[in-house]
């Protein structure tokens, strides 16, 4: 069976209750939920809060929380790992096991159904046993990057690089911070295989991730773009 669970903590610093936030017009996570229920892939999907406004919305999007996040996997320097586990093994106690896990990011308004069900079937591909994480590239070569100093000053984090061509740098990809499949004997052992990981290639433009207002702002430009077409 599969699971998807969002990770829906009250305790946003940045963009206050940055997880029900109004995006054009209704609350943010509601639209990775809604893509998660058009998908059809999940047998349960579970909302992990601390918050009872929080657990109030998702019981107006159709999906009661079925329990609360515990206190001391709520603050700001818990791992999502530990959250995962907690969950499943919440779950298994109520007597319902699941083999795999999508964890699926509130803050991910621009992805659809049809992402989810390429990541459910490239999963099943390679066998149901390695994760699947959703990627983009970076524009540029990030060999190319620097770092700034408080005076000002670049410095590169490569020496050199600049001076080699776009095309003679492999390409590099990123977490595109929307969602991944995971078997669930990785999260009971708490610990992805990195070395074993498959990227799902997805477009920059679904690839926000919403993590301050510079982020919201973009999110929206693009979400209402995507409206008028």
């Amino acid at each position: 069976m599969r699971i998807a669970i969002v990770p829906a903590r009250g305790g946003s610093k940045r963009i206050p209750e940055k997880n029900i936030v109004n995006f054009l017009g209704v609350p943010l996570m509601s639209y990775p939920i809604r893509a998660a229920k058009a998908s059809g892939l999940f047998d349960t999907i579970h909302i992990s809060t601390d918050s009872d406004r929080i657990a109030s919305v998702a019981a107006d999007l159709g999906y009661p929380v079925d329990f609360m996040r515990a206190p001391e996997l709520a603050d700001d320097h818990t791992p999502l790992m530990p959250v995962l586990q907690w969950t499943l093994d919440q779950f298994a106690r109520r007597g319902k096991l699941f083999d795999t896990v999508c964890l699926l990011f509130p803050t991910a308004p621009l992805i659809d159904a049809d992402d989810l069900v390429r990541g459910a079937e490239l999963f099943d591909r390679r066998g149901n046993n390695r994760t699947v994480m959703a990627i983009s590239r970076f524009n540029v070569p990030i060999e190319w990057a620097f770092h700034q100093e408080s005076d000002g000053t670049l410095k590169a984090c490569q020496p050199g690089m600049a001076d080699v061509r776009s095309q003679d740098i492999r390409p590099t990809f990123y977490d595109a911070g929307t969602f991944s499949f995971i078997p669930a004997q990785e999260v009971r052992a708490g610990k992805i295989d990195e070395t074993r990981m498959v990227g799902l290639m997805i477009p920059r433009h679904k690839a926000v991730d919403i993590d301050d207002a510079e982020d919201l702002e973009l999110a929206e430009m693009l979400a209402r773009g995507r409206q008028k077409t």
